[in-house]
């Protein structure tokens, strides 16, 4: 794997830019962060949380209600002031099983006037098989929370025996469109047949249909919804204030990446990986001309990242285009310093408990879902910064 250099340096220094090592400023800035940065406290309990959104306002202010997804299939209404929360009935009916369940949850870009949310999910098949799909429901808040009239705009395909890799992230970019993530369900190839969306970045409209201008729609079929390929399983899509698109992969053994997704590109797998099976076989290390694209930043040992967010607050200073990443493994948060298409540190923060995802609140404030552990189901906190 070519891995030795790289693990022989300190914790604080893996792993910057694989195809250019780190820059002196980048090794000057690093550190293995053992004074956080942030106070924390505990908001509510759950059980096996997954996702959460907080609810827009008036303009860009978000009020303190969000809506929290559990794996298991249950969506709730939560009050981050005091923690209080209500069930909200209608989500669609996951299969649970392994990694699938009740995925993410997002709001439309207008959802102060159509009231729409977007839900990924797991469903089964036929003959033992299961995919991730997508749809969207209206949020009725009179009387009992509740997401009525909800349709399905989006499927896996094809749907596939296994338990595993669904990725289903999904995220509104700038030009209105849906972006969604879809795992290779541990199946590999498919990452690069352009005859299933399996191990892809699809960009779709907000109705589910291929977004116009996808880069494989001459292909037709459901190639018109690709907009990357070569994935493994991205748990973390995110845009930046600048328009990028960034995504957070988990990798193989000690494979995790940070990857600039851009359209018409590559990424790879399973073709080549800074990570090896779990059985202790090859896979060729990203090199530069090798046709793929290489992530910005990887992982060894490995965090096996969950949610990400790109942060476009102002209460945590200078960290306004930062990635903020889940670790479940690792049970971590990492906080990755980008300036434009580069990465040029890292700071990884023991939590003492996996972490399932981030998100940005009120004001400014991070909130973080735990994926269980210390006698919880998994525990949403607030982070608030210790210093400036």
């Amino acid at each position: 794997m070519g891995r030795m250099g790289l693990q022989a340096m300190p914790l604080a220094m893996l792993l910057l830019a694989c195809a250019g090592g780190t820059s002196n400023e980048a090794q000057a800035r690093d550190s293995a962060s053992s004074k956080m940065p942030f106070a924390t406290a505990e908001v509510a309990d759950f059980d096996q949380p997954w996702a959460i959104e907080f609810l827009p306002g008036s303009g860009r202010r978000l009020t303190d209600l969000a809506l929290v997804t559990e794996k298991s299939g249950a969506l709730w209404l939560v009050d981050s002031r005091d923690g209080s929360k209500r069930a909200v009935a209608g989500a669609p009916a996951a299969k649970v099983a392994g990694q699938g369940g009740l995925g993410d949850v997002v709001v439309h870009p207008d959802f102060a006037a159509n009231r729409r949310v977007y839900i990924s999910f797991v469903e089964a098949g036929e003959g033992g098989t299961s995919g991730a799909a997508l749809g969207y429901g209206t949020l009725a808040l009179d009387g009992q929370p509740r997401i009525e009239n909800f349709r399905v705009i989006w499927r896996q395909s094809p749907k596939v025996e296994g338990n595993g890799h669904f990725a289903h992230r999904i995220a509104f970019g700038p030009d209105g469109f849906l972006y969604v993530t879809s795992g290779d369900r541990q199946k590999f190839d498919p990452a690069q047949d352009l005859g299933g969306n399996l191990g892809k970045v699809l960009r779709l409209t907000a109705e589910g249909a291929p977004a116009p201008g996808n880069p494989w729609a001459s292909r037709g079929g459901v190639a018109r919804e690709f907009y990357s390929i070569g994935h493994r399983n991205q748990l973390g899509l995110d845009f930046a204030p600048d328009g990028r698109l960034w995504a957070v992969e988990m990798g193989p053994k000690h494979g995790d990446e940070l990857n600039l997704i851009v359209a018409g590109r590559n990424y790879g797998w399973p073709r080549v990986s800074n990570g090896s099976h779990y059985d202790g076989r090859d896979i060729p290390d990203h090199k530069p001309g090798d046709g793929y694209e290489a992530p910005k930043a990887w992982w060894d040992p490995a965090i096996s990242p969950g949610g990400m967010l790109i942060y476009d607050g102002a209460m945590f200073k200078g960290w306004r285009g930062d990635a903020l990443i889940a670790g479940l493994s690792g049970q971590s948060l990492s906080h990755v310093d980008i300036e434009g298409d580069r990465v040029v540190a890292r700071h990884d923060f023991p939590m003492g408990a996996r972490i399932r995802a981030v998100e940005e609140g009120p004001e400014g404030a991070l909130y973080v879902l735990e994926d269980g552990g210390r006698g919880s189901g998994g525990r949403l906190l607030r982070l608030t910064p210790t210093r400036q």
